[in-house]
Formats: C-alpha cells, sequence, structure tokens
C-alpha cells in the first residue's frame, strides 16, 4: 500500500475537483437558456444509454451552493466547473442572456465565500446548437464566434477569476463527435474532423489572447487527454497504426499551439487538413501556455483496423488479461500517468502542468447510507504515487483535480458510470459522500464533520 502524505506535493500544490455544465447543471432550458448540441443530440432518442438527457443531471443549477460546501468540507482548494456558452449566449452570438451570467456570477461567488478558487473552462463540448446549424466547428467563422463568447465571460467574471482554461479535451469532442460520430453533434466525416481541428486549434489562441488582454495577471492554459500508445501486435503496419492513431488522439490537437505545425509526416491520413489552413494561421495558431492541464484515464494498444466507411484509421484493441478494468471497460494502469506528465514535459515549452482530470467509474453501492468504494481509494491513491514521482523527476506539476465531485450525466452512457467521490441519487437528489471522499477529507486534513 503506498504511503502517502499531503505534505509530499508542497505548499503550492493546488488540489480539486471538476466537472462540466451539461454533466451536473440541468436546468437545460431555464432562464432564457439556448439549446446546446448536447440537448439536440440526447433528445433525439436513441443516442444514450437508457434514454437519458442532462434535462436535470445534478441539478447544480439549483444546487451549486451546497455542492460547493462539499467541496470544501472534503479539504478541496479548488473547483473546477465550465461555462455553458448557450447559457451566456443562447444564440452563439449577439444577444446575451443576463440571467446566465448572473448564474455564474453566483458560482464563482460562493467558491470565494468558502475559500475555494474557482477554475471555470470555457468549452467542454456544449455549443450552442444555433451554431451547429451554421456549420459548428467546421465553419471557419467559429473562431470569432468563440472570441466574442470569451470576451462576455471574462469581462463579466475577470474581476474575480484569476485561473482559466480554453478547451477542454479538443480530442475528445472532435475524435469522438465528429469523426466517429458517438457524441453530438453525431457526425461522421473525415474532412469536419479535420477543418474542426484547425478551428478549434486557433480558437484556442484567440481564446488565450482574449483572457490575456482582458483579465489582469490571467493564468491561462487548457486541458488535453492524454493517451499514451503502444502496439497491440508487432508489425511493422502495427507500428505505423500507433503512430498514426497517436498523432489523430494526441499530438494534432498539442503541436500547432506550441508551434511545431501538424505532424503530417506520421499520418498522412491528415494531410487534407492543408484545405482549411490560411496564410498566417502558423503563426495566429501558436500559444505560450501558462500551463497545460493533462487528463488521463487509460493507456491504448493499437492494431491496424480500420473503421467501417472510415478506412486507413486505426483503433485501439482491449487486452484484458493483465489489466484491473474500470466499469468503463478502461485498464487501470497507474504509471501512464507518470507518462502523460513526462512526454508533455519532455516538449520544454510548458512552466507549468496541472493534472485537470483523473478517476475512475466503479459499480458503487449505497447501502445504510454508505458507499464503500475501496477499489477507487486505491485507483486515486495509485495515480497519486505516479504523481509524486513525477514531481521527484524535475517534472513542474503544481496541481491535481479529481474526476468529479460527483456522479453525474457521463455522455453517452447515460448515468450509470459513476466517477463521483460523492454519490448522487438521481431520483432524489440527494448527496451521499463515498468512502473515498473521506478518504481525500483525512488525506487533506480538513476537519471530519
Amino acid at each position: 500500500m503506498t504511503d502517502l502524505q499531503r505534505g509530499d506535493f508542497g505548499d503550492e500544490f493546488t488540489w480539486g475537483v471538476a466537472h462540466a455544465s451539461y454533466q451536473v447543471e440541468g436546468a437545460w432550458d431555464a432562464d432564457g437558456k439556448g439549446p446546446s448540441i448536447w440537448d439536440a443530440f440526447a433528445h433525439g432518442g436513441g443516442r444514450i444509454r437508457g434514454g437519458a438527457t442532462g434535462d436535470v443531471a445534478c441539478d447544480f443549477y439549483h444546487r451549486y451552493e451546497t455542492d460547493t460546501d462539499l467541496v470544501r468540507e472534503l479539504g478541496f482548494d479548488a473547483q473546477r466547473f465550465s461555462i455553458s456558452w448557450p447559457r451566456v449566449l443562447p444564440d452563439g452570438v449577439g444577444r446575451v442572456n443576463p440571467a446566465g451570467l448572473d448564474f455564474y456570477d453566483r458560482v464563482v461567488d460562493a467558491c470565494l465565500e468558502r475559500g475555494v478558487q474557482p477554475w471555470p473552462t470555457l468549452y467542454h463540448w456544449d455549443l450552442p446548437q444555433a451554431l451547429q446549424d451554421r456549420g459548428g466547428w467546421a465553419n471557419r467563422s467559429i473562431v470569432g464566434w468563440f472570441e466574442e463568447y470569451v470576451q462576455v465571460v471574462a469581462e463579466r467574471l475577470g474581476d474575480r477569476v484569476r485561473d482559466w482554461m480554453v478547451f477542454n479535451e479538443p480530442c475528445s469532442f472532435l475524435v469522438v463527435g465528429h469523426l466517429l460520430g458517438y457524441h453530438a453533434p453525431g457526425v461522421r466525416s473525415l474532412r469536419t474532423y479535420l477543418a474542426g481541428t484547425h478551428h478549434v486549434n486557433l480558437a484556442q489562441a484567440v481564446g488565450a489572447r482574449v483572457l490575456r488582454a482582458t483579465v489582469a495577471d490571467a493564468n491561462v492554459g487548457t486541458t488535453h487527454i492524454v493517451t499514451p500508445m503502444t502496439t497491440a501486435g508487432d508489425t511493422e503496419r502495427d507500428r505505423r497504426a500507433r503512430a498514426s492513431l497517436d498523432v489523430i488522439a494526441n499530438r494534432i490537437f498539442w503541436e500547432p499551439n506550441l508551434g511545431l505545425g501538424y505532424p503530417v509526416d506520421d499520418a498522412p491520413l491528415i494531410a487534407g487538413i492543408d484545405r482549411y489552413r490560411k496564410a498566417g494561421d502558423d503563426e495566429d495558431v501558436r500559444v505560450d501556455w501558462d500551463f497545460v492541464g493533462v487528463q488521463y484515464y487509460q493507456r491504448q494498444r493499437v492494431l491496424s483496423w480500420p473503421v467501417p466507411k472510415l478506412r486507413g484509421i486505426p483503433l485501439p484493441r482491449k487486452d484484458f488479461r493483465r489489466y484491473e478494468i474500470t466499469a468503463m471497460g478502461w485498464e487501470v494502469q497507474p504509471d501512464g500517468l507518470y507518462e502523460s506528465l513526462e512526454r508533455w514535459h519532455a516538449y520544454g515549452r510548458i512552466p507549468t502542468l496541472i493534472v485537470t482530470e483523473n478517476g475512475a467509474a466503479f459499480p458503487d453501492h449505497l447501502v445504510e447510507g454508505r458507499v464503500h468504494d475501496d477499489r477507487r481509494i486505491a485507483f486515486y491513491r495509485d495515480h497519486l504515487a505516479e504523481v509524486r514521482r513525477a514531481l521527484g523527476d524535475g517534472i513542474p506539476v503544481h496541481g491535481y483535480f479529481c474526476w468529479s465531485l460527483m456522479d453525474n450525466f457521463e455522455w453517452a452512457e447515460g448515468y450509470d458510470p459513476r466517477f463521483g467521490l460523492v454519490h448522487v441519487d438521481f431520483d432524489t437528489q440527494a448527496r451521499t459522500v463515498k468512502d473515498s471522499g473521506r478518504w481525500f477529507q483525512g488525506f487533506l486534513g480538513a476537519d471530519a464533520t
């Protein structure tokens, strides 16, 4: 059993929990909010396990104060949440919804009143449906639309918020939502994926510039899921497939912002991205991040296996023989978190790394007012040991955010997978702190209540 102490990570290390607007807020059409692509996707039927939607979710929209009480009770320093673009700008641009901005005002103030630092993410996948109707991320105009949105939010919250994340996991919403079609908006197109990728990369840079111009002393970063890749087979074709998938899922979203361009040589499949680039884009896309959020859940082993109708794109192949598996079917491999941090540090261009998501879903059972989730405690203990190892090796990791504060809407999987430190009864909205939450309370030195 790994012996860990909070002091192992230093006095300036940030400890936080994370969640996202569509997954927790509910109030999908309340107080002037416009529909998002996830509203449309979930309401379309047949796409979400159990027919679930985020219409109510955790009702964070009405329960943000008591949920933030839980953040403080468990001893965390920070709460990462996301801003819903259609709650602020129902049509995506133009008309501002005062009630939407008022809500995020209250969330920020609730954090600060409790000694919790707010860490907002500007985009966590819930694009206004009105903008999707105009082409969404495949339309280059979205860079300007995003700039307008960021300006509105920064002007309203920037007097109290210092720490900002521009995007959450571009890989996830572009690959899964625009290439494979399993998530909103349900598009299955290589061209849409490539166009959207370039426009998101441009929007990353635009968002960072707006924040720095608007918010004094802003600490500006973004988040990326990092998926270490190995080969499932031992042929040259498998090795090429691994390199190609590493580009499609990782490097195509990281390296342009670092000034390294698109890694076309390692994945000729993405060469079509050139049709969406214009003169000056290579410079405009560059960002000097204050930090990058590393999000790690699993490794993947790759076999050359083309997707039907998207020939030539390799997919991961799972091998369940050696590893514990979470309720998501993901393998538990803590050293992959160290590898992910080490890889970003090797770029030599990022002064600070923060683990902005790490966590696991396991089959949880509420019995007599308790959830005994020993596997989740072991998961966190083992992954935190890898963060400590990274710090010992000189990798500048300055924070760790658990995914998630509470059980919530897990996208296409609905409400079955439970990631939270806090159990949510979705029928009654009752919250129950799991044993893992109490473990963190003890680890972080919070007073037991």
